[in-house]
């Protein structure tokens, strides 16, 4: 059987590359498989602008260890910011295909690595198993997209086990029913799912359920056959390592995250919490060396912080309980070195003067400088009740000083935590949306309103806007007609929940009429001038 042939006309595609010649090439090879809709720039930090405030299908990101911005870099900290939307398709492409470098751009989930150079058939074959993939999955992940992961869930539903997306939707499933809080129900689904499939990552999953569950022994016996299985699988080596501490097994813990950091150098969230596990172990000399790779990777990093300067100083501190007189004068001079550049390369973090002052107070505690322990901590509390939000000074000692940390109460689930709006991009993409509709691109319609609803879940406007363009989606494409009416449902559904405002409550009630008619009878065209 062929297979199905992919328009790509409809596809707002960015190809990203510091390189001219192979931004060129690539460019033409995208022009050559039918994509109409293209921008090409080079790798820059404007990139992340562009993904910010533009509904992008498809995203190729070049990368060059050479540039003063990577795209490694692009990569690590769209995915740090949210930007990687769910619906939204991503391509890192290399010519450095060297170990370090491909574990680290996993570590951000790209969906496809491509090694540079590449032909315009290999280019083919991997945009055409992205466009089949996001489109099957596009009613699951848009759902996850606007936070609706009740409505994901019971999408899944709708993918049947012969599609090849099956697996993945599953495991889209199970990754939101975690986030619902019913642990339970996704480590049954995933047990029966990966004792048939033996996939690494439904493996990983399960794992992540089985602690969750306070099941160590089960998820430490099957990240163990993961890793043996698939080595350079870094995240299982990350959960492993929080399993062997929850057990109290520090050094196991420790030992792993070396291994780890060994195999996949370039994370500093990795690097960090090796650091914090070897500094519990009285390991200072694995501690000394995570925190200064992590000061070394943070220069060009999103994940650029503090820390690690805080950390390290920390560590000196550890040194001089052992240290003879001469040796601890270099470590005293060396602690209120790393802490004084700590300040100066971060000189608007309000939170540093806090922690500065809690770590001097430590050191001077461990000399036995009382008046020195008062004045700190005086200190200390003044800058914290400055702060925005004030820290809880007990436990950001015991963080500082690397001691064990008691477990915070369980935090609520992205489903339960506040959303963070922004109204004023919601209407510009609102708009920009509305725009495309009346040219008649739909496809890149669709994509503005969903934008928009992602800057703003409680923006009814686009809600229903989308509604609409799912209706006449129904009216128009019989075979696919029960899935875009669920969609019009759903987007209903959610727009009846919000405060709205008369107008928008008077096209609410329009469209529910709308709705209770046979989609055959409704009027052809535009059902915009129905809804006003």
């Amino acid at each position: 059987m062929a297979p199905p042939k992919i328009d790509y006309s409809d596809k707002n595609v960015l190809l990203v590359d510091s390189s001219g010649n192979m931004r060129s090439t690539i460019f033409y090879m995208l022009r050559e498989l039918g994509v109409q809709n293209l921008r090409a720039t080079t790798v820059s930090e404007r990139v992340l602008e562009m993904i910010r405030e533009e509904a992008f299908d498809i995203i190729l990101l070049g990368h060059n260890s050479s540039d003063m911005v990577s795209g490694a870099q692009i990569l690590e900290e769209a995915r740090y910011r949210g930007y990687i939307r769910p619906t939204a398709g991503w391509i890192f492409m290399t010519s450095d295909a060297s170990q370090e470098l491909v574990l680290h751009a996993i570590d951000s989930r790209p969906d496809f690595l491509l090694t540079k150079p590449f032909s315009v058939e290999e280019l083919k074959q991997r945009l055409d198993q992205l466009v089949l993939r996001k489109r099957t999955l596009f009613p699951v992940e848009q759902a996850i997209e606007i936070g609706d992961l009740e409505a994901a869930v019971d999408a899944c539903r709708d993918i049947p086990r012969s599609d090849p997306c099956y697996e993945q939707a599953m495991r889209l499933r199970a990754r939101c029913l975690i986030d619902l809080g019913r642990t339970q129900q996704a480590c049954e689904e995933l047990e029966r799912q990966y004792w048939k499939d033996d996939d690494k990552d439904t493996g990983l999953l399960l794992a992540e359920a089985l602690c969750r569950l306070e099941r160590l022994s089960d998820a430490e016996e099957l990240l163990n056959g993961l890793i043996e299985s698939h080595p350079l699988l870094i995240a299982a080596f990350d959960l492993l390592a929080k399993v062997h501490e929850s057990n109290g097994m520090l050094h196991d813990a420790r030992e792993t995250l070396k291994e780890a950091t060994q195999k996949a150098p370039l994370g500093i969230p990795r690097q960090m919490e090796l650091g914090r596990v070897a500094t519990q172990s009285k390991a200072l000399e694995t501690a000394e060396g995570a925190y200064k790779r992590s000061i070394v990777l943070g220069r060009r990093s999103c994940f650029r912080s503090p820390e690690p300067f805080l950390r390290l100083a920390n560590v000196r501190r550890l040194e001089m309980q052992g240290a003879d007189a001469r040796r601890s004068i270099e470590l005293r001079n060396e602690f209120d070195t790393l802490l004084n550049n700590a300040e100066y390369n971060f000189p608007k973090d309000p939170a540093l003067k806090v922690k500065s002052a809690l770590l001097r107070g430590k050191l001077a505690g461990d000399l036995g400088e009382e008046d020195e322990v008062n004045r700190f901590q005086k200190e200390a509390q003044r800058y914290n009740q400055a702060l925005d939000n004030p820290m809880d000074l007990a436990r950001a000692d015991l963080v500082l000083s690397g001691d064990k940390v008691p477990v915070l109460e369980p935090q609520p689930t992205p489903a339960q935590s506040a959303v963070r709006r922004d109204a004023e991009m919601a209407a510009k993409v609102n708009r920009l949306g509305i725009k495309h509709y009346m040219a008649g691109k739909l496809s890149q319609a669709t994509r503005y309103f969903g934008l928009a609803i992602e800057y703003d879940p409680g923006y009814p406007v686009a809600l229903l806007n989308l509604a609409q363009l799912y209706l006449e989606s129904a009216r128009d494409n019989v075979n696919r007609r029960e899935e875009r009416l669920k969609m019009v449902d759903r987007y209903l559904r959610l727009t009846q929940q919000l405060p709205l405002d008369a107008t928008t409550t008077e096209r609410l009630n329009r469209f529910k009429e709308l709705r209770q008619l046979p989609v055959d009878g409704l009027p052809a065209g535009s059902l915009a001038v129905l809804l006003r």
